[in-house]
C-alpha cells in the first residue's frame, strides 16, 4: 500500500507578490511530497537554509549533509510533469500538472521531483529557487535589503505628488482614489478594507496614511501573483524585464516574429509607469501587467481586425452576415418596430437585411415583420436610413431581401423610392450569361443588391403573377390575415408583382427550390433559394454533401422557423457547416446563438463577409459536414488552453438577493462541425472575490479549424436566479498564442469595463499531422501503429490506375512528416518542455543548463553548417548525451524531409492533376461504364475523396518543409543569442528560410 499524506494549502490571506515573499516562505519551510523513481510518494518537510545556500528536507535516511541540494548545483527548475518520473503512468492522474515541479541539479543532471498542495506553493518555490540560482550569477543584494526597488521608488513618487501639504501623510479617501486611478476596475471598498487592515496591524489608525503604508497597500492590492511569476521566469535579475528579457518573452512565449530591441523599447516607453524604468529600458511588474492587459497583447489576432481574406472570390464562396427582423427591438408578436434596429444591425457589419413590405394606410408601403406589430415604419424612412448607414461599417455589398406583401401600386412607389434614394448604389446590371459564378465582393464594393422575385422573361405587361415565398405567411395565418386567394391543394401561392420592382432584381433572383438534381441541371448562378430553418435542417441531416455541393455555386438563405414567436435564434453553425451563406439572425435577441454569429463575423475586419474553408469551395472536394473525425487533407489541431485567473468579474445581473461574493467557474466551448463540438469547465473558485484564480488546463481537438469558434462563458456556481456573469466568443483562426487577456462581454455583447480572463493559449498538431497554423508548433503523439491516408477505388479502371500511382508518394509523405514530428517530441521531452514549445525554447533551455555549470560549456552548436550539429567536448553526463542523440535524430529527419519533399510533392500534384483531367469527362465515362444509383454516387464520392486527399497531403508536406526550415532558422538564431553557437557568420537568411508559401491552385 502506498504511503499517503495530507497537508494544508497556503493560507488564503498570504499573497506572494515579491521575490522576498517567496524566499520568506521557503525559509519557514513547508511540507511537499517527494516522488521516488519507483513512483512512490513520501511526505517531507522542505526548508531553505538561513544562509540561502541549500535546500534541506527531513526526515531522511541520509545524514543531514546528504539530504540537501546546494543552490549552486541547480541547473534548472521545471514546472509541471516534465521529467520521466513525473510523466510515468503510475502517477500521471494522481495530481494536477500545476502542482508538480522538479529541481534538476548536479553534474549528472539528477532530478528531485516534488508535488505541492497547490499551484501557489509551487509558484513560491519555483520563483524563489530561480531567483537564488540567478542571484548566484548576478550577485545582487539579498532580497528585502539595500536601496528601494524601481517599483517602490515609483509608488513613493506618486504618493509625494498626492501629498499636496508635504506633510508625509495623505487622507485615506485620497489614497483610495489614487490606487483606484492606477488600477481601474478595483472596488473602493476593497481598497478601504486593505488600509484598515494595515492600519490596525501597524497600530496607526486614523484618517490619514503615511508613504510606507501606502506603498505596502499598493503592492498587496495591485500585484497579481500569476503575472509576477511570469516576470520572474523571463527576468535576468528577477525584479524587472530588460529589453533582452522582453524580446525573449515576446519571441519564445508569445510567438511573435521579427521582434527587435527597438520594438521592445517602444513597449517599455508606452507601458512602464516609472520614469527611471523608461530611461533605463526596464519593464517592472506594473508596466508588464499594463502591457499584458493592453490591446497590443489581446487574444484576438490584430491581423483580423482589418479585411485580411481574399475578397476576389465569387459571392457564393463567403458567409454573409444576415439579419432577419432587424427592425424589431423585442419579440415577433409583441415587439415594437423601431428604426434604430436597422442602424444597430448595419453598424455591426450586417450585409443582408430583410424588408417585408405591407400596404400602408397613407397609400405608401410600410415595413414591419407582421401585421401584429404595435407600430409600423414607413418604407421611405427605412430606405433613407439604409442609404445613410449602408457602408459605414463595411464597404462590401449590401443585399436587401424584399418580401412583398403590398399591392402593385404601392410596389411601384417602393421601386421609385429605391431608385431615387439609393441612386448609383443600386446594382442594376443584368447578369453575365457567359459567366459561371457570381461576381466577387471586391467587384461589388459600395453596391446594394436587391433580392426578390422577377417577372418571367415573356411577360411584357406592367405587372404579372409570380410564385410567392413561404416566408412571412405563417404568422399572417396565425393572426387571421391569411390571403384568401391561397391555392387549393397546397401548391405555391401566386402574387402580383409590378414590373418596376421586378427590374430592380439582378444578381439575387429568388426562385423556389425543387431538388438538388434540378438545381444542378437547370439553376442559373444568379438565382437563389430561401429555406426555412426546418427544411434546411432536414437537408443538413439527410444529405449534407449535396447541400455543400449546391452552395458552391448558388447563394442560399436560411430564415428562422415561424414557430419562434419569441424571436429566438437558430444555431448558425448547423447551416454554416453545410456552406449556407446567409443564415438570417434575430439581431435583437441576445444569447449563445448571437454570440456565435457576432464572434464569427469579427474575423475579417468585421466587414460582414467571411471566406468559407477551401474544402467547401473547391469544385472537386470531399467534405462531410457530419464527419465524426478528422477530414482528409485537413490537419487536425490541438488547442491547449490554460485558464489562469479572472479580473474584476461583475455579479450576475439577476443576483440582487446575494451578497458581494461570487463563486465563478469558466466554461470553454468549441462550436463547429459535430466532430469538434465540445465543452470543458474549470473548478469553481470559492470565496475568491472579484479576482479568482482557476489555474486549470483544458484541451480540445479541432478537426476543421477554419469553421471552429471558441466561446468562454463565466458562470456563478452559487447563484440565486441568474448564473450568467460574462462571455467572449472568438473564431479559432483569430486566436493568438501565449499569455493573453480575454476582454469579457455582457449577454448582449457589450464590453464589460476591466473584466477579463487571463489565459495561456498553445496550438499544436494532433499526432504529428503537420504544422500548427502559423505558429511553428509540433504535436505530441503516443506510441502507435502509423496510419497512412490512402486513395479509394472508384470502380473505373482508367481513373483508378492514375490514383494508384500516388500510393507510394502518399506513404513517403506521411513518413517524412511523422519521422520529424516524433523526433521533435522526443527532443522537447528530454529538454523538459511541452509539445507546444518551439525550437528556440529548446536551444535556450539546453544553453541554460550549460551556463549554470561551473566548467566552461562542454557542448556547442556549429552554426557554420546548414544543418548545425550539436558537438560535445570531453565527457558529458548521461542526460546531456540523450539530448544530443535526440537532437541529432531531429536534425537528420529534418534534413531528409527538406531534401526529399519537393520530389514527393511533385508526384502527388502530378497524380492530382492527372485525376482532374478526367473530371470534365466524368459523367460520360460513368455512362460508358454503366454506373447508376448507389454505385454512381460511391464512384463520385471516391473521386472527390482522392482529389482532396492528394491536394491535402501535398499541402501538408509543403507546410512541413517550411516548418523544418523555420526550425533551422530558430536554431541559428537561438545559438547566436545564447552563447553556445560558434562560427555563426553563416547563419541562414530568415527571409530565405521563411519565404511565404505559394497556395496550391484550387
Amino acid at each position: 500500500k502506498k504511503k499517503t499524506v495530507s497537508f494544508s494549502s497556503m493560507p488564503n490571506d498570504r499573497k506572494i507578490n515579491s521575490t522576498a515573499a517567496c524566499i520568506s516562505l521557503m525559509l519557514e519551510g513547508c511540507e511537499l511530497k517527494k516522488v521516488r523513481s519507483n513512483s512512490r510518494m513520501y511526505s517531507r518537510f522542505f526548508v531553505l537554509d538561513a544562509d540561502m545556500r541549500s535546500v534541506r528536507w527531513e526526515p531522511s535516511k541520509k545524514d543531514s549533509e546528504k539530504a540537501k541540494i546546494e543552490i549552486k548545483s541547480v541547473k534548472e527548475v521545471r514546472v509541471g510533469k516534465k521529467t520521466p518520473v513525473l510523466r510515468s503512468n503510475g502517477l500521471s492522474d494522481q495530481f494536477p500538472d500545476e502542482c508538480a515541479f522538479s529541481i534538476i541539479y548536479g553534474d549528472n543532471y539528477e532530478s528531485l521531483d516534488l508535488v505541492a498542495s497547490s499551484a501557489d506553493v509551487v509558484s513560491a518555490w519555483v520563483m524563489g529557487l530561480r531567483y537564488l540560482v540567478s542571484y548566484g550569477k548576478h550577485s545582487p543584494e539579498a532580497p528585502g535589503t539595500g536601496h528601494p526597488s524601481l517599483r517602490t521608488s515609483w509608488i513613493s513618487s506618486v504618493f509625494d505628488l498626492a501629498d499636496l501639504e508635504k506633510s508625509g501623510r495623505i487622507p485615506v479617501s485620497r489614497a483610495v482614489q489614487l490606487i483606484k486611478a492606477l488600477n481601474p476596475g478595483m472596488k473602493s471598498s476593497t481598497i478601504e478594507l486593505k488600509f484598515k487592515e494595515l492600519q490596525k496591524a501597524s497600530e496607526r489608525p486614523g484618517a490619514e496614511v503615511a508613504c510606507d503604508l501606502f506603498v505596502e497597500a499598493y503592492c498587496e492590492l495591485c500585484t497579481r501573483p500569476e503575472i509576477f511569476f511570469l516576470l520572474v521566469q523571463f527576468s535576468s535579475n528577477k525584479e524587472y524585464l530588460g529589453v533582452k528579457d522582453l524580446l525573449m518573452f515576446l519571441e519564445v512565449e508569445q510567438g511573435m516574429e521579427g521582434v527587435t530591441e527597438e520594438k521592445c523599447l517602444e513597449i517599455v516607453h508606452k507601458y512602464e509607469p516609472s520614469k527611471e524604468g523608461r530611461e533605463k529600458g526596464y519593464l517592472a511588474i506594473d508596466g508588464f501587467t499594463r502591457y499584458l492587459l493592453s490591446a497590443d497583447c489581446s487574444i484576438f489576432d490584430p491581423q483580423h481586425r482589418k479585411v485580411c481574406q481574399d475578397m476576389a472570390q465569387p459571392l457564393s464562396h463567403y458567409y454573409i452576415s444576415s439579419a432577419h427582423s432587424a427592425c424589431l427591438l423585442e419579440d415577433n408578436f409583441w415587439g415594437r418596430s423601431d428604426i434604430s434596429g436597422y442602424i444597430s444591425a448595419l453598424g455591426l457589419g450586417c450585409r443582408s437585411i430583410e424588408l417585408v413590405l405591407w400596404d400602408g394606410p397613407e397609400g405608401e408601403p410600410v415595413v414591419y415583420t407582421s401585421p401584429s406589430a404595435a407600430s409600423c415604419v414607413p418604407f421611405r424612412a427605412v430606405v433613407g436610413l439604409i442609404d445613410q448607414h449602408a457602408f459605414t461599417a463595411s464597404a462590401y455589398p449590401l443585399i436587401l431581401c424584399l418580401v412583398v406583401r403590398c399591392s402593385a401600386p404601392q410596389q411601384r412607389l417602393a421601386a421609385q423610392c429605391l431608385r431615387k434614394t439609393l441612386g448609383e448604389k443600386l446594382y442594376l446590371e443584368p447578369p453575365n450569361p457567359v459567366a459561371s459564378y457570381l461576381p466577387s465582393p471586391e467587384e461589388l464594393k459600395g453596391r446594394i443588391l436587391i433580392k426578390g422575385k422577377k417577372l418571367p422573361p415573356g411577360c411584357e405587361d406592367s405587372e404579372g403573377e409570380v410564385s410567392d415565398e413561404e416566408e412571412g405567411w405563417e404568422l399572417a395565418r396565425r393572426l387571421g390575415q391569411e390571403d384568401r386567394e391561397a391555392p387549393e391543394g397546397g401548391g405555391l401561392r401566386r402574387v402580383r408583382l409590378s414590373r418596376e420592382l421586378s427590374e430592380l432584381v439582378s444578381l439575387c433572383q429568388a426562385v423556389p427550390f425543387q431538388d438538388f438534381e434540378s438545381s444542378r441541371r437547370g439553376q442559373r448562378y444568379w438565382e437563389m433559394c430561401s429555406f426555412s430553418e426546418v427544411e434546411a435542417g432536414r437537408f443538413a441531416n439527410e444529405c449534407p454533401a449535396e447541400l455543400v455541393s449546391y452552395n458552391k455555386r448558388f447563394l442560399s438563405r436560411v430564415y428562422p422557423s415561424p414557430m419562434r414567436i419569441d424571436a429566438s435564434n437558430m444555431n448558425p453553425q448547423d447551416f454554416w457547416k453545410c456552406g449556407c451563406q446567409m443564415v438570417a439572425m434575430n439581431y435583437q435577441t441576445p444569447g449563445l446563438m448571437m454570440d456565435l454569429n457576432a464572434g464569427w463575423f469579427r474575423q475579417n475586419g468585421a466587414c460582414g463577409y467571411v471566406l468559407r474553408p477551401a474544402i467547401m469551395r473547391e469544385e472537386v472536394s470531399y467534405f462531410s459536414a457530419n464527419a465524426k473525425d478528422s477530414l482528409p487533407g485537413v490537419p487536425a489541431q490541438l488547442l491547449h488552453l490554460k485558464v489562469i485567473s479572472g479580473q474584476n468579474l461583475p455579479k450576475p445581473k439577476g443576483s440582487g438577493a446575494k451578497g458581494e461574493v461570487v463563486e465563478p467557474y469558466v466554461c470553454a466551448e468549441i462550436h463547429g462541425i459535430p466532430a469538434d463540438c465540445a465543452e470543458h469547465r474549470t473548478k469553481t473558485a470559492l470565496q475568491s472575490g472579484d479576482n479568482p484564480i482557476f489555474d486549470e488546463s483544458l484541451e480540445f481537438q479541432i478537426n476543421l479549424p477554419e469553421l471552429a469558434v471558441l466561446r468562454f462563458v463565466v458562470l456563478d456556481d452559487d447563484y440565486i436566479g441568474d448564473e450568467f456573469i460574462a462571455q467572449y466568443t472568438i473564431p479559432f483562426e483569430c486566436l493568438q498564442p501565449g499569455y493573453r487577456h480575454v476582454p469579457l462581454q455582457s449577454l448582449a455583447g457589450e464590453p464589460l469595463p476591466h473584466a477579463t480572463l487571463f489565459v495561456h493559449v498553445a496550438i499544436t498538431d494532433r499526432r504529428g499531422g503537420g504544422k500548427g497554423h502559423r505558429r511553428g508548433l509540433a504535436g505530441r503523439r503516443g506510441r502507435r501503429v502509423r496510419e497512412y491516408t490512402s486513395t479509394k477505388a472508384t470502380g473505373i479502371k482508367a481513373i483508378d490506375e492514375v490514383f494508384r500511382t500516388a500510393t507510394q508518394p502518399l506513404r513517403e509523405a506521411t513518413d517524412l512528416r511523422e519521422n520529424v514530428q516524433n523526433a521533435l517530441v522526443s527532443f522537447k521531452e528530454l529538454c523538459g518542455l511541452t509539445p507546444a514549445a518551439n525550437m528556440k525554447q529548446c536551444i535556450l533551455t539546453v544553453s541554460t543548463w550549460l551556463l549554470h555549470s561551473d566548467s566552461a560549456p562542454s557542448v556547442t552548436l556549429n552554426l557554420a553548417e546548414q544543418y548545425p550539429p550539436m558537438e560535445a567536448q570531453g565527457p558529458i553526463p548521461d542526460l546531456l548525451r540523450k539530448v544530443l542523440t535526440a537532437y541529432e535524430t531531429m536534425i537528420q529527419t529534418s534534413r531528409t524531409l527538406i531534401e526529399s519533399a519537393d520530389a514527393v510533392y511533385g508526384k502527388l500534384i502530378q497524380a492530382q492533376q492527372a485525376g482532374m483531367d478526367f473530371h470534365k469527362e466524368l459523367h460520360r465515362i460513368e455512362a460508358k461504364e454503366g454506373l447508376r444509383g448507389r454505385k454512381l454516387q460511391k464512384a463520385l464520392e471516391s473521386f472527390a475523396w482522392n482529389i482532396t486527399v492528394l491536394k491535402g497531403q501535398a499541402d501538408l508536406l509543403k507546410h512541413a518543409k517550411a516548418e523544418a526550415l523555420d526550425n533551422l532558422w530558430q536554431i541559428h538564431n537561438a545559438g547566436q543569442s545564447c552563447g553556445i553557437g560558434r562560427n555563426g557568420s553563416a547563419s541562414p537568411e530568415p527571409s530565405r528560410l521563411r519565404a511565404p508559401l505559394e497556395p496550391i491552385p484550387e
